[in-house]
């Protein structure tokens, strides 16, 4: 007879797959909106230009709340919280679909906001905190996917919906995907929380206000004339992670305490996170603009050329086990890191002539070695966090992400409109300002790889794992 399966055993195949399914709803729903603007527009009567609201409302809760994730999942337990953050985005979802106008649109998505910010942080909360180092990798390896696919199939899902079906659509087919996550938490997600759990609400508000600034500055760099305005808020985010750095240095117990930062591996992982997304996290959204403004091809057209990139990232997952285990952490990122900055840089070769097809393969690899990417710096990030630290941790890790996509995103706007306001360099084509931003951010993509030379040749080593 085979051998029965244990409670424990059930939960750890399980788990990742719920972790999943939550990270999978949430960048989704972060870049199905994008091409689905227009049309919801149209249906409530509104500017295309007022529509931008639906997404900043949706990013800014997520700033806000986030750092709140470590502290109530400690209070109220890891299932109770997940369950409830995937109801209330769930119930977001279905108000978005229903809404009448654009202020119950913004409304709604602040409340899917509260539950996204909350389910992905929890979610890999539990996962760190029920396997053990060495089974860690290969768990966070599946759990990581969707935050690959999400962004590039996001918006190439909205386009086929608002086409062959309504934009409601693209908020009702969260509520099956909750359900069935609700469903699967309830039973299988462990309750992990703490006793001694004394909530910061000082330090929750600084960091909040910090997160909530930033967040605005990112999402307003893109699109507004007079930059001034726009950097002075930046800056001033950042006076509020200054005054949030002294309020830690004098409180005992912080919402994020300093004494994450003394941990070398964390360090490394989260400077990490944000030098290497500056480039990685503008292709999704460059490529696609170049095929539809310099190309003249359709938003559909574009989706499927960079679609590549999540089938790849299937491959990549797959074979991130071997190659950590083969040339551990430090020089894995270092040299995945150029690689990724090289491939960047190629996406500026073809010029206006050539077939659009020659994009696909250099696509294809960049999606197999951002797999490779996030699963190390991901792991790299928490590999030597005590257990006490692994609730605040995670919860920095998250805003960190976060924000890192926000300023990837913003960067590759503003260095794309610095060559577009640069008509002489560019020769009057449009073209030429894409090409020479690939070649920027690709460069500094190459550049950030030395970020990872921090590490030492032995991290990492607790987290190796079977294949």
């Amino acid at each position: 007879m085979p051998a029965k399966t244990s409670p424990r055993q059930t939960v750890k195949k399980v788990l990742p797959l719920i972790l999943a399914t939550a990270i999978f709803m949430q960048m989704l729903d972060s870049t199905i909106l994008n091409t689905s603007l227009p049309s919801i527009a149209r249906d409530l009567q509104e500017s295309p230009l007022n529509m931008q609201n639906t997404i900043i409302s949706y990013v800014l809760t997520l700033a806000v709340f986030m750092p709140a994730s470590g502290f109530l999942a400690d209070r109220f337990g890891t299932r109770k919280v997940f369950i409830a953050a995937l109801v209330l985005f769930s119930i977001g979802s279905l108000f978005c679909a229903v809404s009448q106008n654009l202020t119950q649109l913004v409304i709604s998505r602040v409340i899917q906001g509260v539950g996204g910010s909350l389910m992905t942080p929890v979610g890999k909360l539990a996962l760190i905190k029920t396997f053990d180092r060495n089974e860690l990798l290969k768990a966070m390896n599946f759990a990581i996917i969707p935050a690959l696919i999400g962004p590039v199939l996001g918006p190439l899902v909205g386009g086929y919906i608002v086409d062959y079906l309504s934009w409601h659509w693209i908020f009702l087919i969260n509520i099956p995907i909750g359900i069935v996550g609700i469903i699967l938490g309830a039973k299988y997600m462990p309750n992990y929380n703490s006793k001694d759990t004394d909530f910061d609400v000082k330090g929750f508000l600084i960091f909040a206000a910090a997160s909530l600034l930033l967040s605005i500055s990112l999402e307003l760099f893109g699109g507004i004339q007079n930059i001034t305005p726009v950097l002075l808020v930046f800056i001033l985010g950042f006076l509020f992670l200054y005054y949030y750095y002294r309020h830690a240095k004098k409180r005992g117990n912080p919402i994020f305490p300093l004494s994450l930062f003394q941990v070398r591996t964390f360090r490394v992982g989260i400077v990490g996170n944000l030098a290497t997304r500056l480039g990685i996290s503008s292709v999704p959204l460059l490529l696609p603009l170049m095929i539809q403004i310099a190309y003249h091809q359709s938003a559909v057209t574009s989706g499927w050329i960079v679609a590549p990139m999540a089938l790849t990232a299937m491959f990549g997952k797959s074979s991130v086990i071997r190659i950590l285990n083969t040339y551990g952490y430090k020089r894995t990122l270092m040299l995945n890191t150029l690689i990724i900055g090289i491939l960047i840089c190629c996406l500026a070769i073809p010029d206006i002539h050539t077939s659009l097809f020659w994009f696909i393969p250099i696509i294809a690899v960049l999606g197999f070695f951002n797999s490779i990417q996030f699963t190390s710096m991901n792991t790299i990030s928490i590999a030597d966090l005590r257990n006490f630290q692994t609730s605040s941790g995670n919860s920095l890790l998250s805003v960190n992400q976060q924000l890192a996509i926000g300023f990837g995103i913003a960067f590759g706007l503003i260095v794309l409109k610095l060559y577009e306001s640069s008509p002489d360099l560019i020769k009057y084509e449009t073209h030429n300002a894409f090409r020479y931003t690939f070649l920027t951010v690709g460069t500094l993509t190459i550049l950030s790889s030395l970020v990872f030379r921090r590490l030492h040749v032995s991290d990492g080593r607790n987290m190796k794992s079977e294949e």
